[in-house]
């Protein structure tokens, strides 16, 4: 996918988003391909939840440029979180990615696609490590609130800003038994 895509208000690419294959190059050669099943928006400065409400920071820099481009930082020492940045440059948005296709929490998406701090500001249209490819769009999804961001308050915690694919029991037996 070009970073057109990206290129756009947060809301408008976190439905179109859900659903695509990420896809990750691992230094062993090896290539796999991982359905994104859960993802939270980020909306910017205003957002008290968003890393990007506390100003411009060596930390947030890659959220004030042009979507298309990953943020990745570390939490607890030990998690890479993946994150996608959307929007023009200056208004940081970005979507965390929450859930791939056997993988649910992004500390577990980050374990499995084994992400360190030299994807920080990586391009996904020009990357050879990671990248999302097109896929249908999701049409049956739900929302809710955004998972572990209390401290920004209630009107942002609550916003129903997270995303997941809904599943049949067989699949998601499938997915456990993997």
């Amino acid at each position: 996918m070009n970073n057109e895509f990206f290129r756009r208000d947060v809301l408008l690419v976190i439905p179109e988003l859900l659903g695509k294959t990420l896809v990750r190059h691992f230094p062993d050669g090896t290539e796999k391909r991982y359905t994104i099943t859960e993802i939270e928006a980020y909306r910017g400065s205003e957002d008290l939840a968003c890393h990007a409400s506390k100003g411009r920071t060596p930390r947030t820099e890659v959220m004030f440029g042009e979507g298309g481009h990953m943020y990745v930082y570390l939490i607890y020492g030990m998690y890479w979180m993946l994150n996608f940045v959307t929007s023009v440059a200056g208004d940081p948005q970005a979507i965390l990615i929450r859930g791939i296709e056997g993988f649910s929490g992004p500390g577990k998406t980050g374990r499995e696609l084994q992400l360190d701090k030299t994807f920080y500001g990586e391009n996904l249209e020009l990357s050879d490590r990671l990248w999302v490819e097109d896929a249908p769009l999701v049409k049956k999804y739900r929302t809710g609130p955004r998972i572990g961001v209390d401290y920004a308050g209630k009107k942002w915690a609550e916003k129903p800003w997270r995303y997941f694919m809904l599943f049949s029991t067989t699949i998601l037996l499938f997915l456990r038994c993997q």
